[in-house]
Parts: C-alpha cells; sequence; structure tokens
C-alpha cells in the first residue's frame, strides 16, 4: 500500500462521512450470547458495520455471520439498522428485517451471535461549513454542508475516496470538485463509466493496448490510467466493474503500475483514484459479485451523498440555480413552481429536478407545472421529444408546437389514468374541471380516445 494514501493523512479512519443533525445519539452494542459473547463497541456518528470481515467496526469470529451482516447508523429519526444481503439475515427483538429503527435493549439475531443495542445519551457534533456551495455543488441543507465541511480536507490529500449514492445525486460533480480542489486541478480529470463500457473493451479503456493485440487494434492506445498522468481517474458506477476485471484493476490500485493488452512494459501511474456506485459494495461483496480486497482499497474514505428527499431544503435553491441556467431570459423562477417542486419525492434526485425545470421553462404555462412536479397525484408527465429546429420556423413557433404536442399526450393520459372521470382527473392535478375539458377540446382528445 502506499504511504500518501493512507487515512492518517486526512485524520480520517476509513468510514462514512455523512451530514445528519447537529446532534447525535451515542451507543453501544454488546454480545450477549454466542461465540463472540461480551465483545463491546460504543458507535458514534458514523456508521457502525459488524461482520466477520477485518474492515468491519466490530468483527465477530461466529462462523454463521456474513463478511458485511449488518450496519447501524444514527439519523435524525433514530438508529437505523439495515441487513447487508447477509447469507443468514437478521432478526430483531424476534422479527426478521431488512431495516427498522432501533430502541433501547432491542435485541439483534444474527447467525448465532446475540447482540444488545443501548442508547447511551447525546452529544454534540462538529459544525457544518458556512458555505453552500463547494466547486460546482451546491446544498444549503445541513446535510450537504457538512460533506462541504470535509471536502476541503479530501481534496488536499491524495487519498481514494469512495462516493456512494443513488442515480443523480450528484456523486460525478463532487467528484469533479474533490480534483479542482486539489494539488492535482492542471492534470486530467479522466472519467470511466464502468457501467457503459462493454466488457470485452474494459481492460483496454482502463489499461490501453499495443498495436495488433487484438483485432481491431490497428493503432496502439493510452488507457484511462495513463492518460490521468498527474491527474485523477473517476471510475463511475464501480460496482458494474466485471468480477474478473477486479484483480487487475487492484493491482494497478495497489502498485499504481499497469500493463497494455499485448505489451510488456510496465507503466509507473501518477494518479489519484475517485470512485463511485450507487449500490452498497458491501452487499455485492456478500453475493458474490465483488471483490472483499477491492473494496477496503477503493473504502479509504468513505462518502454518502444523500438523495435529495432527504434534503428537501436544498430544492429551491436548486431549482433557482437550473431556473437561471436554463432560462434565455435568465430570470427567477416563479413561487408556484418551487411549491410544486418542493411537493415531490425526485427517485431521480438533482439529474431529474434538472430536468423536470427545463421542461417548466420550455412549456412556459403555470397550468401544466404541477403535472411536472406531482407525479404521485397524476400519471407520469410524458418526457418531450427535443423539438428539431427547422429553417423558415421561429423558436416561438417550434416551441408552441412543442408544448401543443406535449399538452396533447398529457391531457390523453390524464384523462385514461381516471377512467375517463373528468372531475376525477382534475382534482389529482388541481385543475379546473372546465379548462380540462377545453384543453380536450383544443386537442380533440375524447374521453374514450
Amino acid at each position: 500500500m502506499l504511504d500518501d494514501d493512507s487515512p492518517s493523512h486526512l485524520g480520517e479512519s476509513t468510514r462514512a462521512l455523512e451530514g445528519r443533525d447537529s446532534r447525535y445519539q451515542r451507543f453501544r452494542v454488546v454480545a450477549i450470547d454466542g461465540p463472540d459473547r461480551d465483545a463491546t463497541i460504543e458507535g458514534n456518528e458514523d456508521e457502525l458495520s459488524i461482520g466477520t470481515a477485518i474492515g468491519n467496526q466490530l468483527v465477530l469470529k461466529d462462523p454463521s455471520v456474513s463478511r458485511h451482516h449488518i450496519s447501524i447508523v444514527p439519523t435524525s429519526r433514530g438508529h437505523r439498522i439495515r441487513d447487508l444481503g447477509s447469507t443468514n439475515g437478521t432478526l430483531v427483538n424476534g422479527v426478521a428485517i431488512e431495516r427498522a429503527f432501533l430502541s433501547d435493549g432491542a435485541v439483534i439475531m444474527i447467525g448465532a451471535t446475540r447482540l444488545r443495542f443501548e442508547a447511551l445519551g447525546e452529544t454534540a457534533r462538529a459544525k457544518p461549513s458556512p458555505d453552500d456551495r463547494f466547486g460546482q455543488a451546491l446544498g444549503s441543507s445541513e446535510t450537504m454542508r457538512r460533506i462541504f465541511a470535509v471536502l476541503p480536507r479530501l481534496a488536499a490529500s491524495d487519498a481514494t475516496v469512495l462516493l456512494e449514492g443513488e442515480t443523480g445525486t450528484g456523486k460525478g460533480l463532487l467528484a469533479r470538485a474533490i480534483h479542482e480542489n486539489s494539488s492535482r486541478a492542471k492534470g486530467p480529470f479522466i472519467v470511466v463509466d464502468c457501467g457503459a463500457i462493454p466488457p470485452n473493451l474494459i481492460e483496454s479503456e482502463l489499461f490501453g493496448h499495443e498495436k495488433g493485440s487484438f483485432t481491431g487494434a490497428i493503432t496502439s492506445r493510452n488507457g484511462a490510467f495513463e492518460a490521468a498522468r498527474g491527474g485523477t481517474v473517476f471510475l463511475d458506477e464501480i460496482g458494474e466493474l466485471p468480477l474478473d476485471m477486479q484483480p487487475k484493476l487492484l493491482r494497478a490500485l495497489e502498485e499504481r503500475l499497469v500493463k497494455r493488452i499485448g505489451g510488456n512494459e510496465q507503466i509507473k501511474l501518477d494518479i489519484r483514484i475517485l470512485a463511485a456506485t450507487n449500490r452498497d459494495l458491501r452487499v455485492e461483496i456478500n453475493a458474490g459479485r465483488f471483490r472483499s480486497d477491492v473494496y477496503y482499497r477503493l473504502n479509504t474514505v468513505r462518502l454518502r451523498v444523500p438523495p435529495l428527499r432527504e434534503r428537501r431544503e436544498d430544492i429551491a435553491m436548486l431549482a433557482a440555480h437550473f431556473y437561471r441556467q436554463l432560462d434565455p431570459q435568465g430570470g427567477e423562477p416563479p413561487a408556484e413552481l418551487i411549491v410544486e417542486l418542493a411537493r415531490h419525492d425526485w427517485p431521480g434526485n438533482v439529474r431529474e429536478l434538472r430536468a423536470a425545470i427545463e421542461r417548466s421553462v420550455l412549456l412556459g404555462d403555470p397550468a401544466v407545472w404541477a403535472a411536472i412536479a406531482d407525479a404521485e397525484a397524476g400519471p407520469s408527465a410524458p418526457v418531450a421529444q427535443a423539438p428539431i429546429a427547422t429553417e423558415g420556423m421561429s423558436f416561438r413557433e417550434a416551441k408552441e408546437r412543442a408544448v401543443a404536442s406535449w399538452e396533447r399526450e398529457y391531457v390523453r393520459s390524464l384523462v385514461q389514468a381516471h377512467a375517463n372521470n373528468l372531475s376525477k382527473a382534475a382534482r389529482a392535478v388541481r385543475m379546473d374541471r372546465n379548462h380540462l375539458r377545453e384543453l380536450m377540446v383544443r386537442h380533440k382528445v375524447t374521453a374514450d380516445d
């Protein structure tokens, strides 16, 4: 292992860094039965993981416990326990769970081991960053400002960082911000999307190849690791990396050496590695889809990027930012639109929010804002296809055609979704019934269309 990749350079242990409330509940877990009886560990504001693998905070010897069995994390609602795809499952007070909140004195059964959860009282945590952005990443919520507080230290080091979070949360944006605020900022930032490259090409994409090394290799080619010399390689969706490629990646991570396909030369690397995944790699390890040694090498510092539904305070700020970017006049979003946006859970996270803002700028009609933001109250709004610029057609005319097409499809699906009951359909999207009927007449949509 390389010294410059050690967590000690950050003053951080190998753990998840996640913003939550300004106070948290300390806790203790005690083994009250099983091979590890009397084993004890105290938890703090960070996630505590339990299993038989060395990387856990509480390492058990019980052979019926999985390598990564459970995690416990303090949240604003209490201490949340999660089964990490274990082989034998997890019981809390005799009930099988995948996720649950723990009460003081709860008994957790994993394998042949019984654990008792004990709440120890509150303690304060470090203050969040006063800034509501880091690089191009934005967020005024306490959750994001806690992340922003630690990012300067991460950027100043050369440590490997593993970014976890749902699709669309902005992991790539944070990775780029880390790079741009590091000593490698003048070097390249090379992105490798491990989920988008065909398995037979991933080795060449990462490590390069020599001319003639395989059919189609008509020239020699640098891989991403070579191309990033002096800079950063960002391995996006690392959980999608084929299992047979993972040992080769491990060697590159540990030795900072690669060899092109068909080549004999060992190429020395001067790079930093950042990685991201929308999966919990511990679950993937338990399922045999990801190597534990690669996980531990990537997991120098693990940073969880929360979904938008856990930081609703950021919706207005992000919406205003996107609106100013996308509105030709650079205006501010109407207050009514912000209210509608704040009601939605945004399963597609920030990426979905940006797409909704783009549609609202295009459509510009307050009557359809509810349809854009409220997927739960009515049918999903049809995705508008970007109009193709046509010679001789003005922007205004193209926009009117796009709006008309979108309105027709929306009204048709709305009426169908509510079994042709116009009153029910109108109420579902908070539209006046007469206005809905006018739209149906305008677009020649009948109740049984």
